[in-house]
């Protein structure tokens, strides 16, 4: 199984969250070459958007409730979108090994802060990160929401701005 493999799963939870009218953005969590949590972004339609209600945090609490001898250190989480800060912290903190995400948030990405500097907890956590896996298929997806005349959520935003801006490559 490859990274490509497990991001088309987190892709197809973030065209479920989109067809929702959804942020689109998808999770899986998998050990040992299968999927173990999942989570898809909700609550970006109410007239105050749930700004906890993440993928990744959804897909994190049930990580939480897997037997406690699965060495965390070897789950791999896949993301739609580069996780923002609140979800970077916790999946620092959570232990998971690897992180793979599609599309680079402009405008909240957490993953490019110099950790190195972060308290302790955050700083020595082996994390490994891969970029632009599906990228294309996940820009396809918020250009999607971000071109819906009903889209609310983000819009005018930096992210949205840059997303627009976007060309998609063949």
């Amino acid at each position: 199984m490859t990274h490509d493999y497990f991001m088309q799963q987190a892709l197809a939870l973030a065209r479920q969250a989109l067809n929702k009218d959804e942020f689109p953005v998808g999770c899986v969590v998998t050990y040992e070459g299968r999927v173990v949590a999942h989570g898809e972004r909700i609550h970006t339609r109410q007239s105050v958007p749930s700004e906890l209600d993440h993928a990744e945090i959804l897909a994190l609490r049930r990580v939480e409730t897997l037997p406690p001898d699965m060495d965390r250190s070897r789950m791999t989480l896949y993301a739609t979108l580069e996780p923002c800060l609140m979800c970077f912290g916790a999946i620092l903190i959570s232990g998971i090994g690897t992180l793979v995400y599609a599309y680079e948030d402009a405008m909240g990405g957490g993953v490019g802060c110099d950790r190195s500097v972060l308290p302790d907890l955050y700083r020595r956590n082996g994390l490994r990160i891969v970029p632009d896996v599906g990228r294309k298929e996940s820009l396809i997806l918020f250009q999607s929401f971000f071109n819906r005349p009903d889209t609310t959520y983000w819009r005018d935003s930096l992210l949205s701005t840059y997303t627009l801006s976007q060309m998609c490559e063949s």
